[in-house]
């Protein structure tokens, strides 16, 4: 399975910082950010990772480089050189789709860590892979900066929903590419286009109640960069 990792993106919430390193790039827990994401992909078997750049592109890549050192091949999406050209989350896919291949894959944000074991997902994709559903989404308790949530959850039926009780979605995702096959490139996102599917019944979710940090301002940072020092997680080797 390969997976997508977003990365593009300035981080407006995270200047200063991200103005001359690039957010993925930011130290917390004596790793980059996005190094969690490629340590846990690659626990989970996953080592095809694809990466989308645009803001400090250049950087992104120089830094992680092929990925030898992490027991991963990455593969560069690279949609421009500036902030500006990044494409969001929807876009960034389509512009990918030739190095994505047509088998479900994972998607992640470069800016969370976290302990969900991504190796549940690997389990999840036969149902996409069989055309009975198009996404699986993992969802966590809303946050303090997040306090209405994103979409509900019918734990019973294990599908997404667009009615309370609301959750915050948690940048984890398992993905069909058939969704985006027939999409026009652009600066697109990712939701609200995906809740025409939730809609139909086509998405599926869990509820994970793990450690997630999800990173988006200096004060976010400081505060994962604490809790990860702190904790010396077994799941961080």
């Amino acid at each position: 399975m390969n997976a997508l990792i977003f990365a593009a993106g300035r981080g407006e919430r995270m200047q200063p910082l991200s103005d001359t390193t690039a957010k993925p790039l930011l130290m917390a827990g004596g790793r980059r950010l996005i190094e969690w994401q490629i340590a846990a992909l690659v626990r989970a078997g996953v080592t095809r990772i694809v990466i989308n750049t645009a803001h400090l592109a250049a950087q992104i890549e120089d830094t992680l480089g092929d990925g030898g050192r992490y027991g991963a091949q990455l593969v560069y999406s690279r949609e421009g050189e500036r902030a500006e050209d990044a494409l969001e989350t929807l876009g960034g896919l389509v512009h990918a789709r030739a190095l994505l291949g047509a088998a479900p894959l994972i998607v992640v944000s470069g800016d969370v860590v976290t302990d969900f074991d991504y190796a549940r997902l690997l389990a999840r994709a036969a149902p996409l892979a069989r055309g009975e559903l198009d996404a699986h989404l993992v969802l966590v308790d809303n946050p303090p900066f997040h306090p209405r949530g994103d979409m509900g959850f019918d734990a019973a039926a294990g599908r997404i929903t667009r009615s309370a009780p609301w959750l915050t979605y948690a940048s984890i995702a398992l993905l069909a590419p058939r969704l985006w096959a027939d999409e026009a490139p652009g600066r697109k996102k990712l939701f609200p286009w995906l809740y025409a599917a939730v809609e139909r019944g086509r998405v599926s979710g869990e509820h994970f109640r793990g450690r997630w940090y999800n990173v988006g301002t200096p004060q976010e940072l400081a505060a994962a960069d604490a809790a990860l020092r702190a904790a010396a997680p077994a799941w961080a080797s």
